[in-house]
């Protein structure tokens, strides 16, 4: 009964978007409400709510979830966008749409360039929204339908995120198992190791999926075939011995700008473009001012990131806030850097970019301001989300859920494995904060089985999360907000619920057979 009750919120979301097809800030809204209802006045009756969990309780947590998701999920989203937006201000996206459509004729290697190559790049560095809200939008310029576009950016921001935002949650996971919560670089390395090979097969079925999202004709499936294998082999491979050697910061980075050398090296062996009298060359300083702006960002980025130390703790202890929260065990609290944070980056990035092509102050102004407004609805989706998701595991809603699962499957238990940590994504919105949810968890059940690799169970976590982050209301809330489809929550997710569906049975195949 604890767990029929504390799956309620799940639920109800699913039914708000899917059958009654409501807006996804209004089913947010609405779930919070529940959510904070069944926490106040079941949990504590059903006594699986910690010991002293009140009405104050739900408030702080909604507090905790408030700040969350300004700091810095929205922050990063809106910035994304004001990206975008300055690119049309400035009309330089006209370039970048041309550049990624010169190298073939072929809509699936543009599709698979911009969703797996550049967005997986934009994963690995950023994370946080940044490699669908992107994409997404690009691809809509270039005449794409919005729902094709939010969906096949959906379903290619899956794989990358284990190592998303320069390996947080990889580093996250470990970290929570580990003893003392200071992981070695092995395990951290196993881990890593062990995600990539629970992930391989869908490096080929992904990019095979949206492929044919793009091209649907039966005279492309061998094309269709032959240009994932290649892909795949790429992505596989590269991420396989990045993980290897070089552990979860830089797998998807490393991996995703092999994978956009390998489509531009297939589409000039296999698919070259059909020069036309009205294509346009540009010239290299044409070419740097166009992407001056992703540019920078990703200049940023990468010098913040942990590939420069000196400067990463410098960004990350400088300038913090940090707001102890009652709520909060002692010793923690809610913190936010303000100067090491990627919304700053995206930002700055984004004004010198601007500036570059010859935009000026107030009209970066101007458009930031107009980004701002237009994901309001975004914002109350996001809010109320995160909210929900910090009532849910202070209240003890999410643990019963899983726990729930786990005994339930007895020696089955690593099938469905990834299941927990994808519910841990669809709740939170974030791998990083399945991790920290459910990696002891997994751990203690995986002791418990024979013959089991506690670490490869652990690593199932991150493998479910990741494909629990298609899915994720607040993936689809930043996919409504980069394809400007409000209200059209619902249908994204109707459309990518089964692919995630499929997504989630190979990883617990792959955790029960391979492991």
């Amino acid at each position: 009964m604890a767990a029929l009750v504390s799956i309620l919120p799940i639920v109800l979301l699913f039914v708000l978007m899917l059958g009654f097809k409501m807006a996804g800030h209004r089913s947010a809204f609405i779930c919070l409400l529940i959510t904070a209802a069944i926490a106040v006045l079941l949990a504590p009756a059903m006594q699986f709510a910690p010991q002293g969990f009140t009405q104050m309780g739900v408030a702080w947590a909604f507090v905790e979830g408030t700040l969350k998701s300004v700091f810095p999920i929205l922050i990063i989203i809106m910035m994304a966008l004001f990206s975008y937006n300055v690119l049309v201000q400035s009309k330089q996206i006209e370039v970048i749409k041309a550049q990624f459509t010169s190298f073939s004729d072929d809509d699936g290697i543009t599709v698979l360039m911009l969703v797996w190559g550049f967005g997986g790049l934009l994963e690995g560095m950023a994370g946080f929204g940044t490699a669908v809200a992107i994409p997404a939008a690009i691809l809509i310029s270039l005449g794409y339908k919005p729902l094709f576009s939010a969906l096949v950016s959906l379903i290619a921001n899956t794989v990358p995120t284990g190592f998303g935002a320069v390996g947080v949650p990889v580093i996250t996971l470990a970290n929570e198992i580990a003893p003392g919560g200071a992981a070695s670089q092995a395990l951290i390395s196993q881990l890593s190791v062990y995600a990539v090979l629970q992930l391989s097969l869908l490096y080929f079925v992904l990019p095979f999926i949206i492929l044919t999202l793009t091209n649907r004709s039966k005279s492309a499936i061998f094309k269709n075939l032959w240009l994932s294998l290649w892909v795949g082999v790429v992505s596989f491979g590269t991420q396989y011995l990045v993980a290897l050697h070089l552990g979860a910061e830089t797998p998807a980075i490393i991996g995703s700008l092999a994978a956009i050398v390998g489509i531009v090296v297939y589409a000039k062996v296999f698919a070259p473009k059909k020069k036309t009298e009205s294509e346009k060359a540009y010239t290299a300083s044409q070419t740097l001012k166009a992407w001056a702006v992703y540019a920078f960002i990703l200049l940023f980025i990468l010098i913040s990131g942990p590939l420069f130390p000196p400067i990463n703790t410098f960004l990350k202890s400088t300038l913090v806030s940090r707001i102890a929260l009652p709520i909060h065990a002692p010793g923690t609290a809610f913190s936010f850097a303000w100067i090491g944070n990627a919304g700053l980056m995206l930002f700055l990035g984004t004004v010198l970019g601007g500036l570059v092509q010859g935009v000026s102050p107030k009209e970066l102004l101007v458009t930031l301001a107009r980004t701002v407004v237009n994901l309001r609805k975004t914002t109350i989706t996001i809010i109320s989300l995160v909210s929900l998701a910090a009532i849910m595991n202070y209240s003890g809603m999410i643990i019963v859920i899983a726990d729930t699962l786990a005994s339930i499957t007895g020696k089955a238990y690593p099938l469905f494995a990834p299941l927990i940590g994808a519910i841990g994504t669809f709740v939170t919105g974030s791998d990083t904060s399945s991790n920290i949810l459910f990696a002891k968890l997994q751990a203690n059940v995986a002791t418990q089985l024979h013959h089991a690799n506690p670490n490869w169970i652990v690593a199932a976590n991150t493998t479910g999360a990741t494909g629990g982050k298609m899915i994720s209301p607040q993936s689809i809330a930043i996919a409504t907000a980069a394809c400007d489809m409000p209200g059209k929550d619902g249908e994204i997710l109707k459309s990518a619920l089964p692919y995630a569906a499929l997504y989630i049975v190979i990883g617990g195949l792959m955790v029960l057979l391979a492991g």
